[in-house]
């Protein structure tokens, strides 16, 4: 049975499931940053999907990428696997904008999250999910 790691169910807001994963939002205002986590146990790197899941959790990378782009655009989108500290398979998609806290830098370890607020969080979800209809 599939259970998301602690780690991200505590640093996450759950937007909404898509064909093969989890759509979670980072409750960190400053970023749009968007983690899809497929639903199906023991899966660590992305080579221990099938390669129809592989093909499916692609597709589903594509949709947020562009969903992401759309919305926020930004200097960069950063996509990223690590597994160092939560090793259940995840991938981050991080807009980056130039005036951001960790510009150029990497976000991890950078500074502590500031957490939406109630009407943020409402409002970053509700446009998220119209874009990519979830």
């Amino acid at each position: 049975m599939f259970f998301l790691d602690s780690r991200l169910k505590n640093d996450t807001i759950n937007i909404g499931k898509l064909q093969l994963s989890q759509a979670l939002l980072m409750n960190d205002s400053r970023y749009p940053w968007i983690i899809l986590v497929p639903e199906i146990e023991n899966v660590y790197e992305w080579t221990d999907l099938s390669k129809e899941d592989q093909a499916t959790l692609h597709d589903e990378s594509l949709l947020i990428q562009n969903a992401l782009k759309d919305l926020y655009g930004g200097q960069s989108l950063n996509i990223g696997k690590l597994g160092n500290i939560v090793s259940q398979f995840h991938l981050h998609h991080i807009v980056r904008f130039e005036n951001d806290p960790a510009w150029p830098g990497p976000v991890w370890g950078h500074s502590s999250a500031v957490n939406y607020s109630p009407q943020e969080l409402e409002s970053r979800i509700s446009e998220i999910k119209q874009v990519i209809r979830i």
